[in-house]
């Protein structure tokens, strides 16, 4: 049976850095495909918005398997931001997100600068988006294959070239495997970001001790799950305090609380992930986890939460 979220009173609405959301839930890229595998289990319409998985402007076969092992209060993937084009993105996923009355945000990956901007261009034939997710996690070809999130010269750039390429909202995704997360966000914002999601996944290993070999056929791989909200909540808390955008907060959200201690570190809105794959309805239950706690606690609008950690 379809999910829907609940009626409430509460004002659920939150902008984003120029994207309008119904309420601050979305998905985070890669666990939702474009929606439609979990239209049979929740409503997608209902969601503040829905974050595709990463686009490239060519199809990508992805990392060899195996690519997914399960980890203590978590897991590790290598899938390789495999994706089929932006093209079918355009003729397949967008017009179903649009019949269906969803808010999009599409995550746009490349190997080069000149690929994200490409991506954009191409994206910007359809008026069915409502910002970009830019994911700067991936590694630059032009740099000897160094992760374009990890040099804040090379966020600033490319955010900059992003920025000159459209006018829709830009969102920037940052990697958390970095010596100062502020350093990085204030690249970002200093390039055009709009608004900025934290964190991608940690990067682990993990290795099956009887075989004596890795579990992963890269050896290491994205940690994502329960296991590193205590890492996200650090690096929103911090950037908050560095920049003044939006955040999309996500890693480890699973419910309503773990959502609500997002948004007191500074988060506008949250992204589900990880438990999307244990839990079809997480969005839908970490929605109504908001409401409720909203109605016990006597909050009438959900941004009166943004930034109300008291230290």
């Amino acid at each position: 049976m379809m999910r829907k979220p609940r009626e409430t009173s509460v004002q659920l609405g939150v902008n984003l850095g120029g994207l309008a959301m119904a309420n601050p839930v979305t998905t985070a890229s890669g666990t939702f495909a474009a929606g439609r595998e979990y239209s049979d289990f929740v409503d997608v319409s209902s969601l503040g918005a829905v974050t595709t998985k990463g686009v490239s402007l060519n199809g990508w076969e992805g990392n060899a398997s195996p690519r997914i092992a399960e980890t203590p209060c978590g897991m590790l993937n290598s899938i390789g931001l495999q994706n089929p084009g932006v093209r079918h993105l355009l003729d397949v996923d967008i017009p179903w997100l649009a019949q269906v009355g969803a808010t999009t945000i599409v995550n746009v990956s490349g190997h080069s600068f000149e690929e994200y901007v490409q991506v954009i261009e191409a994206l910007e034939q359809t008026e069915h988006i409502g910002a970009y997710e830019v994911n700067i996690s991936c590694p630059n070809v032009d740099a000897g294959g160094m992760t374009i999130g990890c040099d804040a010269h090379s966020v600033e750039e490319v955010v900059g070239l992003c920025r000159a390429a459209t006018t829709r909202p830009l969102i920037v995704k940052l990697t958390p495997n970095v010596t100062d997360i502020t350093e990085i966000a204030r690249a970002a914002v200093s390039g055009g970001a709009d608004a900025l999601s934290l964190i991608n996944t940690l990067l682990g290993m993990a290795i099956d001790a009887r075989k004596r070999t890795p579990q992963l056929a890269r050896i290491v791989g994205g940690l994502s799950g329960p296991a590193v909200k205590p890492v996200a909540l650090r690096m929103v808390w911090q950037v908050h305090n560095a920049v003044d955008v939006p955040l999309l907060g996500m890693g480890g959200i699973a419910s309503g609380l773990d959502a609500i201690e997002f948004m007191l570190a500074g988060a506008t809105a949250v992204a589900v992930g990880t438990a999307n794959f244990t839990n079809p309805t997480a969005t839908i239950d970490v929605l109504d986890g908001i409401i409720d706690y909203c109605e016990t606690e006597g909050v009438h609008d959900v941004n009166e939460l943004i930034g109300g950690l008291v230290c």
